[in-house]
């Protein structure tokens, strides 16, 4: 049985070395064997298998150069580690590689001869076999470069532990370790290169793009990523295309029709180079221009996209490249390379023949690489210069530095410096083998492996322990998803100005390990867009909103598809493409283009406005007369008029005239606390004051001149200290109410936003209206009765009560401050304070004028009728009227009852009053006839009543001989009917009173 598994295993090894001929390898004996899988070519040849024959293996195309630099490199590292004096000394490390073509299927044929080697080993036939050639179990495999392929060769080599280190494979689905346990990588993964093309996309302020993915392990994930971090920036993706280089040419067809009607102009493309090829060169027959391409790591440097035919539709690459190393002495040994000097590099020979486009006279024309060449050349793939369908022969002096190739292209190591690190990581695991100690390794019991008999799965434990500095002085570990974290370079495509080829022009960098948001670094002024513009493309799918407007979304559009509104009053934007706008603060309004925030307006009934100088001019104007007035009274304060007027009364009167004068101005200037609290006080307080005054003086002549003849107890009450306990106590209940109102709800200064949006007015809050309508209430109370007063003693001499100037003045209080209300109500901000002080002014106005301008002006203009002559002669003809109006009463009564019994004339009482019937208008008031002679003072007046006048004269002598005076007037003017005439006697009485 052991026998038979044997051949069978044989046979198996036997069938998979068939398949790779000397030519396909590149092998060299060791104590450790290493494994590589590299992509030499770039493809298989399609070929349909009807299975009427046994099938062949397909064949490869298109060769690669760099495919074939990053296998070179390979074999560098492995030689300066053979010959490294202390990195695995006295230890040999051999190495067998095999060509992917870039494909699944070649690359699982070489990992099954891996596998078969290792499993053959497991087995230990030697004792049962002849194997004199046996070479040594593949403890590791370099490669993938594909993800796809990685992923499936990755799904093989875990299943026997054999670690797999890939240098170019960067999808993140091969990061989980459940499905892929022995998989390791020096490339970062795709992830953060996702991350890394949405932040481009956001830097130059995109957000309408088209995506193109490989249809395989690498471009899926990696795409899936991108929509991932685009939709966190509101990215908006127009289409999203997968590609294959398997494609057929309707599926391409329609991919390019796509790209061509879309006004997306950037394209984000997670593909690898052969994938994208096919697409790129339809894309160039229809001449499809003006798009950006945003290129990952696997394409963006691919030499068979970055070609100058192709240059005019995809001149706008940005893409990302890994880190550049350095390798010394690389340059040296990949011009050494010769298929003569290279012996255990079964590649060298193909190689050769695809530079120089011959063919080595030792070689067969029909070999698998001549028609491999032949097959790809004929198809347009070829890199060869050569148009006829056969190679001249190669000399073997050929110079290779004279042929311009990707491979010599080691400006740039990237794959290159990953494979070569990739080499030397596991070098140094098995340096960790050979180096350890008992009891301090890695397995059970701290036991160590044997380095001569190492198995891969050993391997595998020390890679995921690894840690070493590399020839760059970086330090080297995997992480727990076997993964570097490493940085990006970003290139951009030019084309160079030497000979016409494209060239990577570093234009930033991706620093994966730095803060987000200042990951990114970009010098955009090394970017050329279309290989000369600086400008800057636009790939939006609606034009940038203005500040002072903000995105309004579009039904049924996608959300970077939006129309640009305006911000409404009090909000605003300052920033391209607002999604909102912002409110403004409290006390700012929006401007006019709603780009910023402003103060609002300030406002209130300030001193400096027209309309506040205004009315302060008229208050002052107010305070100026009345302290004219009250200094003509008080200069002229011994004479008749002012003595009539109730002097002291007078003064009171004048003083708070001043002080509600003085009140409107605290309602003028920004409105403070401590000001809104005085005002409304102050005024309530100065109009109660007046009105006090106004209704006691009114009310005492009333009372004198209605009383009978005045006692002393008259004499008394009528004196003015009731008067002034009369003004103090009407006074003091205001004073009462403004201290209620002061203690529960004081008002206070309030700015008031609310009136109008764009302005702030400054007013009082009244704290309690009812408060103020009881204020103003009290004092209209005392107003109307004042003016019942007045109204009623309107025929009572003037020179007492000036009844009907009072009356005036106590109409125009009313109109005023019955006009006051509607247009309190109904007017807001300054307006309400100017309305009070217009209301405060001109009731002031009013009882100024209408008490005391009319005796100013008798005072100063009219000297003659301020004398005492004057007044008591007024004074008289009152009495007289009265008296007369009593008689006649009598006396038609009497003649009413004559003519009732028997129809006889009754005569008028006999007197010492002449009168004579006349027909002249009723009840005129009295006139003196005659004024102030110059031997003797004395007047004539003339009281007409009803049926007749009666004519008065009265004569007046100095005021020591009042008595005198009254009794000759008494003698002269006798009346009859005495016990009638006690009005008369009142009057007469009252005369020294004055």
């Amino acid at each position: 049985m052991t026998s038979y598994s044997c051949c069978l295993i044989l046979l198996l090894f036997t069938w998979n070395t068939a398949a790779y001929g000397p030519n396909q390898r590149a092998q060299k004996k060791g104590d450790i064997i290493l494994g590589g899988l590299f992509p030499i070519h770039f493809g298989v040849a399609a070929k349909d298998q009807d299975l009427k024959s046994r099938p062949e293996s397909v064949e490869c195309i298109r060769y690669n150069f760099r495919g074939f630099r990053w296998l070179q490199a390979m074999i560098f590292a492995i030689e300066e580690i053979n010959s490294s004096p202390t990195l695995l000394p006295n230890m040999t490390l051999g190495y067998r590689i095999f060509d992917t073509c870039n494909t699944v299927s070649k690359a699982l044929e070489a990992t099954l001869s891996f596998v078969a080697q290792n499993k053959i080993d497991s087995l230990n036939l030697d004792e049962f076999c002849n194997c004199s050639e046996h070479i040594p179990s593949t403890i590791a495999v370099v490669g993938a470069t594909g993800s796809g392929i990685s992923t499936a060769v990755a799904n093989l080599l875990g299943l026997f532990y054999i670690p797999q280190v890939s240098y170019a494979s960067s999808s993140r689905l091969l990061s989980n370790k459940n499905q892929f346990k022995s998989f390791l990588r020096t490339i970062p993964n795709d992830e953060h290169q996702a991350t890394a093309m949405a932040d481009i996309i956001e830097y130059f302020r995109w957000n309408w793009v088209g995506t193109i993915a490989a249809d395989d392990d690498y471009g899926r994930p990696g795409i899936e990523k991108f929509r991932e971090e685009a939709e966190e920036r509101d990215i908006c993706i127009d289409f999203s295309e997968l590609i294959s280089q398997y494609s057929d040419e309707e599926e391409i067809q329609q991919v390019v029709e796509v790209i061509q009607n879309s006004t997306a102009r950037v394209i984000v493309v997670f593909s690898s180079g052969p994938d994208l090829e096919p697409l790129i060169k339809e894309i160039v027959r229809r001449n499809i221009t003006g798009k950006i391409w945003l290129a990952s790591e696997a394409w963006a440097s691919s030499s068979l996209i970055a070609m100058p035919e192709f240059f005019r539709v995809i001149g706008s690459t940005i893409g990302f490249a890994l880190k550049a190393g350095q390798i010394p002495g690389f340059r040296e040994f990949l011009q050494k390379v010769h298929p003569k000097k290279s012996s255990n590099n079964g590649f060298a020979k193909e190689f050769w023949e695809e530079t120089f486009n011959c063919y080595l006279p030792d070689g067969s024309k029909n070999s698998p690489a001549s028609t491999s060449f032949h097959k790809g050349h004929e198809e347009g793939l070829g890199a060869g210069n050569g148009t006829s369908a056969f190679r001249p022969p190669c000399t073997g002096d050929e110079n290779i530095t004279s042929v311009e190739t990707p491979y010599m292209d080691y400006t740039h190591l990237r794959i290159s410096y990953n494979v070569y690190l990739a080499v030397y990581s596991i070098a140094h695991a098995l340096q960790d083998i050979y180096t350890c100690t008992p009891g301090k390794g890695l397995f059970t019991n701290g036991s160590c492996a044997d380095i001569k008999k190492v198995e891969a799965w050993q391997v595998l434990k020390h890679l995921r322990h690894l840690n070493f500095t590399n020839n760059m002085g970086e330090q080297v570990d995997f992480d727990e998803f076997g993964d570097l974290v490493g940085n990006y370079s970003i290139i951009n495509w030019h084309l160079s100005p030497e000979d016409g080829s494209v060239i990577f022009e570093e234009v930033g960098h991706y620093n994966v390990y730095a803060k987000k948001g200042e990951r990114l670094f970009i010098n955009e002024n090394k970017i050329l867009w279309g290989g000369f513009s600086k400008e800057v493309p636009f790939s939006n799918c609606s034009r940038d909103c203005l500040p002072g407007t903000r995105k309004g979304i579009i039904e049924g559009e996608p959300t970077c598809c939006f129309e640009c509104v305006d911000c409404p009053d009090g909000e605003y934007s300052d920033e391209t493409d607002a999604s909102a706008c912002d409110k403004c603060p409290e006390d700012y309004w929006s401007n006019e283009n709603h780009t910023s925030c402003i103060p609002k307006q300030i406002e209130f009934l300030a001193w400096t406005e027209p309309f506040g100088i205004a009315l302060t001019l008229f208050a002052v104007l107010g305070i100026f007369l009345t302290s004219f007035v009250l200094g003509v009274f008080t200069k002229f304060r011994n004479t008749p008029i002012v003595k009539a007027t109730n002097r002291e009364l007078s003064y009171l009167l004048l003083f708070s005239l001043l002080c509600c004068f003085s009140s409107s101005l605290f309602f003028i200037g920004e409105p403070q606390n401590w000001t809104c609290r005085l005002r409304q006080p102050a005024f309530g307080i100065s109009f109660v004051l007046c009105i006090s005054c106004i209704l006691v003086k009114t009310n005492r002549v009333l009372l004198v001149f209605e009383a009978k003849i005045p006692t002393s107890l008259h004499r008394k009450w009528w004196g003015l200290n009731l008067q002034f306990l009369l003004v103090f106590l009407c006074t003091f209940v205001q004073i009462v109410i403004c201290v209620i109102w002061l203690y529960t709800a004081p008002p206070s200064s309030y700015r008031n936003h609310e009136l109008e949006d764009e302005i702030i007015f400054i007013t009082c809050h009244e704290g309690s209206l009812m408060a103020l309508g009881f204020l103003i209430g009290y004092t209209c109370l005392l107003a109307a009765i004042c003016f019942f007063f007045a109204f009623k003693s309107r025929k009572l001499p003037e020179n007492f009560n000036e009844a009907k100037f009072i009356t005036f003045s106590m109409l125009i209080f009313f109109i005023v401050w019955i006009s006051f209300i509607p247009a309190y109500a109904s007017t807001y901000g300054k307006f309400v304070s100017a309305v009070e002080v217009i209301a405060i002014l001109a009731a002031s106005f009013g009882l100024l004028a209408c008490i005391f301008f009319n005796k100013v002006y008798i005072i100063l203009f009219k000297p003659s009728r301020n004398t005492i002559e004057e007044v008591r002669c007024s004074t008289a003809a009152h009495a007289f009227k009265v008296a007369a109006r009593a008689t006649l009463r009598r006396s038609n009564v009497s003649r009413k009852r004559s003519n009732s019994l028997g129809g006889s004339t009754g005569s008028t009482p006999s007197s010492s009053i002449s009168s004579k019937s006349n027909h002249e208008d009723p009840f005129p008031l009295p006139a003196c006839a005659e004024r102030q002679r110059q031997q003797q003072r004395g007047c004539k007046q003339k009281v007409s009543f009803g049926s007749g006048t009666v004519t008065l004269s009265l004569s007046f002598e100095e005021p020591q001989k009042n008595a005198m005076a009254n009794r000759n007037a008494k003698r002269r003017n006798s009346l009859e009917a005495q016990n009638s005439d006690d009005s008369l006697m009142r009057h007469r009485a009252l005369l020294p009173l004055q």
